[in-house]
């Protein structure tokens, strides 16, 4: 069945995890993604964090899925001549590359326009153009940093903290991946290619969007009512750390289930409602509190929200996080058992849908990856496993019209 993305080609110069989260995406819908990579070494990720020997390492497997594996020394006048050939018959090129790199290798943004006058060059920079730290390099937690995320993630008493989750690198890339597709959707319509840029920073702050409205508030206020220190605590004049509260206005917290002295994740996450705060009375026992005026709207609730988070918990001691939620879904309580990447790995729903999925690889044989969050009614993207290092080269030269023995002098020319 024809995929959404077939016969768009995208020349995938990026690394580590920004880029190709970006690019893997694509390749799921149906994009021919060529993974152009230093011959002998390629992306960074294939060694590191290895948990089999000499065998591309599982951070690489998992962000490469679907794509074609393109060796290429783009330093030497025939990785150049090449380069020029497959411009001339793709559509998108994404680099992660640092500042001007593309310029040094030759390839700015005039020369490819004047080889494609409707390529898309796609780039992830740490910070906008023009900004004062645009020479910085940036990673992962550097990204949640500059971008809000750290300072407002933690407890108040203790220092900023990062989030496991890649708010820096796959966020990006999934921003990069929108900007693409409407850059495709527009040059149809213009029949120009243009360059998208996405900042690991823009993106951190994208999803950081409701603690600048909190700035904004506090700011006016001088307090915010749905953060645990108030009204007891005190505010600076900056959007604090709240733990585990709520970010919507709707307090929620962790709280401890059956188990939690040996289980560090026997947990759940449990959230008041407004329109729920008579079922969570009646669920957990507490029937006088819905018309009690020190407990039946959401500022009467505020001061005493500790000693509520409390008696829940207090409820959920003899019940495992997974008993406590079925008992609670039935009274349409916003709440979630804290489940752990092993959890996730086995959970046969997630593994229904797709969301988890198994592939297989050359070298290393099975191993689990993620498949595509986003579900279709007419596509279900099917995942494979990533190429070895340079698995394609002999396949996409000879597409760009290499013979066989031209293709042995690349060989050559460019042998590690």
């Amino acid at each position: 069945m024809s995929k959404p993305l077939d016969g768009i080609r995208i020349i995938d110069f990026t690394h580590v995890q920004a880029g190709p989260a970006c690019t893997q995406l694509l390749a799921w819908f149906g994009a021919d993604v060529i993974k152009v990579e230093r011959p002998g070494s390629g992306d960074v990720t294939r060694s590191q964090l290895r948990d089999i020997p000499d065998v591309d390492a599982l951070y690489f497997t998992m962000l490469n899925s679907n794509k074609r594996s393109l060796t290429l020394d783009t330093k030497k006048p025939e990785g150049k001549l090449v380069l020029e050939k497959l411009i001339k018959e793709s559509d998108v090129l994404v680099e992660n590359f640092g500042p001007g790199a593309l310029d040094r290798m030759g390839f700015s943004w005039e020369r490819i326009n004047e080889l494609n006058p409707k390529m898309i060059v796609a780039s992830v920079k740490g910070f906008s153009d023009g900004h004062h730290y645009d020479d910085l390099k940036v990673y992962e937690n550097v990204a949640q940093c500059a971008g809000g995320a750290a300072s407002t993630t933690g407890f108040w008493d203790g220092p900023p903290t990062v989030s496991a989750a890649a708010l820096g690198d796959s966020n990006t890339g999934m921003h990069l991946a929108i900007g693409i597709l409407t850059a495709l959707i527009g040059r149809d319509k213009t029949g120009k290619g243009q360059r998208v840029a996405v900042s690991m920073q823009d993106s951190v702050l994208n999803l950081c969007r409701v603690k600048l409205r909190d700035q904004q508030r506090l700011d006016r206020l001088g307090f915010l009512e749905e953060y645990p220190q108030y009204p007891h605590g005190t505010f600076s004049d900056v959007v604090p750390r709240g733990g585990n509260a709520g970010g919507g206005g709707q307090p929620g917290w962790v709280l401890k289930c059956k188990g939690w002295q040996e289980d560090p994740n026997a947990y759940i996450y449990f959230t008041i409602q407004g329109h729920a705060w008579a079922p969570i009375c009646k669920a957990i026992g507490k029937e006088q509190w819905i018309d009690d005026p020190a407990y039946n709207t959401p500022k009467a609730r505020q001061p005493h929200i500790t000693e509520i988070f409390d008696t829940i918990e207090a409820w959920l001691q003899d019940k495992t996080k997974f008993e406590a939620v079925d008992i609670l879904r039935k009274f349409d309580i916003p709440c979630s058992p804290v489940l752990t990447m092993k959890e996730l790995a086995n959970d046969p729903s997630l593994r229904a849908s797709g969301t988890i999925t198994e592939v297989d690889h050359k070298e290393r044989g099975k191993y689990l990856t993620v498949g595509s969050p986003i579900k279709f009614s007419d596509l279900t993207p099917e995942i494979t496993g990533s190429p070895l290092l340079g698995e394609h080269t002999d396949e996409v030269l000879a597409g760009l019209g290499y013979s066989a023995g031209q293709i042995a002098e690349l060989h050559s020319a460019q042998a590690v």
